[in-house]
């Protein structure tokens, strides 16, 4: 978790911060329950801090997969909530959007669940820095089928059930899948 600690505030003890850390890591992804918001790397970092009057604070820091993600609100309200229950009673969630969340922040474990879950995980996101080429056609990858493993896929619908997914169809075992888009 990268997103740095907050200056100015007095620090939890280690062991304050590693439960609130091990808390906030469970939380599921509204969209895919298969993942963590760690698995999906959009769980940044989890800071616990002491305000003056002694209270602890937890803050936990989240990036979108997408500008306008509906389920910000939702990954918000579920991190308070689960770190609350947990007995953190102050917790403030903040949005991070630099630098942009990565399809390459999805972490091994959480590839793995997708896969089981029977979509297709993305794979490795096309940066580049400086300008990007204009192109007539769009630039498709050939996401494997996670049933039959068969690379002889076609796109169906440039939008699944989410924003960030994509569906298509494997032409040899015939089954329909969804792919989370490489990012």
């Amino acid at each position: 978790m990268n997103a740095a600690e907050p200056a100015g505030a007095e620090r939890a003890p280690a062991r304050v911060r590693e439960r609130a850390a091990e808390v906030a890591a469970q939380v599921r992804d509204p969209e895919m329950p298969m993942l963590t918001l760690a698995d999906l790397g959009v769980l940044r970092g989890v800071h616990v801090t002491r305000t003056a009057d002694g209270h602890e604070v937890v803050i936990a820091s989240i990036t979108p997969t997408y500008t306008g993600c509906p389920a910000m609100a939702t990954m918000r309200d579920d991190l308070v909530h689960r770190l609350n229950d947990a007995g953190f009673p102050h917790v403030e969630v903040r949005v991070v959007l630099d630098p942009p969340w990565s399809s390459d922040w999805i972490s091994e474990r959480g590839r793995a669940a997708l896969r089981e879950a029977g979509l297709s995980a993305p794979g490795p996101a096309r940066r580049t820095s400086g300008p990007i080429a204009l192109t007539l056609g769009p630039a498709r990858s050939a996401p494997a089928c996670p049933r039959c493993g068969s690379t002889a896929t076609r796109l169906t619908s440039e939008f699944g059930a989410t924003a960030c997914k994509a569906l298509y169809t494997c032409t040899d075992c015939l089954e329909p899948f969804e792919h989370v888009k490489e990012i």
